[in-house]
């Protein structure tokens, strides 16, 4: 009873942070391309929408996007570069991530 428990607790994380739209971006990106091997990868610029309030967008970015995927292990952020790459956790959300990127097409087009 434990094992499913942990297993839907880790699905209700993966969800989460899944729910919002810049951190599906900012991982679909990760997903894409693994900075992890680069030196100079910034945050990915797919993250923006240019009819969108970029200062307050890059707020949330810095102050509840980044810290709330670095916080659950699935990325790994240097604030001074502010280069990101994968995290320890991110191959715990690659299932339901890939299984969006494969399927994008049946998706609303605001999925991403």
């Amino acid at each position: 009873m434990q094992k499913i428990s942990q297993r839907q607790q880790r699905l209700d994380t993966a969800l989460d942070l899944l729910a919002d739209r810049y951190r599906r971006r900012l991982l679909i990106a990760l997903l894409e391309h693994n900075p992890q091997d680069d030196q100079d990868t910034q945050i990915p610029a797919e993250i923006t929408i240019a009819d969108e309030d970029l200062d307050q967008l890059h707020i949330q970015i810095i102050h509840t996007h980044l810290p709330k995927l670095e916080s659950a292990g699935v990325i790994v952020w240097d604030r001074s570069s502010n280069n990101v790459s994968k995290g320890p956790q991110f191959d715990e959300l690659l299932p339901l991530l890939q299984l969006m990127y494969d399927h994008a097409d049946d998706l609303p087009d605001e999925w991403l």
